[in-house]
């Protein structure tokens, strides 16, 4: 296991994660995180709040005793206001509350995951080579939720959905020192895409599940609840019998039942990335990643 740029410690913390029974334990997690007891989950919430530091004035609802249960809070909605998006049409923004872990471009069909390590886009799509080659030299970026953001995912762009595709995996923590040091990390954790039609041509994002957090949820499909043995399905929603999905940008299309990381891909001449996005960049729900190349906008 190739490990650049990975220190001692990174590799103390991420090895044991090879050797855990993941969808066992994310399983007994997903049923802890809906006991309705107030005894269990008012405390809970009320310590992941201060050791986090989760900021609650942003949230509808501002105390533990608020919510049926901790999924309810960890998914919890913002108040109206809190995020704002771009007045400029041809922006794209971020889907999500979270910091950029990687960003740039798509190389010879390779994304960057950290410093040493990179991996395919075909994996990360399941395999699909054809779906694959739509991205080739185009642009990704991959967004970290750490446990006190917002886990709501919304659309960064208007898009019309065409496919989902579940891909069934592990589940390693996506925590930055795990990705410096498990290579193929985003290609080996289950994951659903999304690919959509939008104004900038094709997107894929893909919602990436990590320890704890093997239950993904889209407006339009509701729960992704995997098991073991579950194999890779594709769902098509352009088909004629299907019905429309066409989201605008600023939507919600998904949220997280605990936190994970979303990674979003464009074709070649598409957009043009903000050039003070770096790695570790904090970002907002709403803030202008992108905009759309001129040739994309018909301007």
């Amino acid at each position: 296991m190739s490990a650049n740029n990975a220190s001692l410690l990174d590799k103390l913390k991420s090895w044991p994660l090879l050797f855990l029974p993941h969808q066992l334990l994310s399983h007994l997690v997903r049923h802890a995180t809906r006991w309705h007891s107030s005894y269990w989950k008012n405390p809970l919430i009320k310590q992941f709040i201060r050791y986090f530091d989760v900021d609650m004035s942003e949230a509808t609802a501002a105390n533990a005793g608020d919510y049926a249960d901790f999924n309810s809070f960890f998914t919890r909605a913002l108040k109206p206001g809190a995020r704002s998006f771009p007045q400029d049409v041809h922006a794209i923004a971020s889907p999500v509350d979270g910091r950029v872990s990687q960003i740039g471009d798509i190389t010879a069909g390779q994304l960057v995951q950290a410093k040493g390590h990179s991996y395919s886009v075909n994996s990360l799509l399941g395999g699909d080579s054809e779906q694959a080659a739509s991205f080739d030299n185009g642009n990704f970026a991959t967004l970290y939720l750490s446990p006190r953001d917002y886990h709501r995912i919304h659309m960064p762009c208007q898009g019309k959905l065409l496919e989902t595709i579940y891909v069934p995996g592990r589940l390693f923590s996506v925590a930055p020192h795990t990705t410096r040091v498990i290579p193929n990390l985003f290609a080996r954790n289950e994951r659903l895409v999304s690919l959509f039609e939008t104004p900038a041509g094709p997107m894929a994002l893909i919602m990436v599940g990590a320890i704890f957090v093997s239950c993904m949820e889209t407006v339009w499909g509701g729960q992704v609840n995997p098991s073991m043995g579950m194999r890779l399905k594709r769902n098509r929603h352009d088909l004629k019998d299907s019905p429309v999905i066409d989201l605008a940008r600023g939507d919600e299309m998904g949220r997280f039942n605990m936190g994970s990381t979303v990674i979003l891909l464009f074709g070649p001449n598409r957009i043009n990335w903000d050039k003070s996005l770096l790695a570790g960049t904090a970002v907002q729900l709403g803030q202008q990643l992108a905009q759309l190349c001129e040739h994309s906008t018909g301007r």
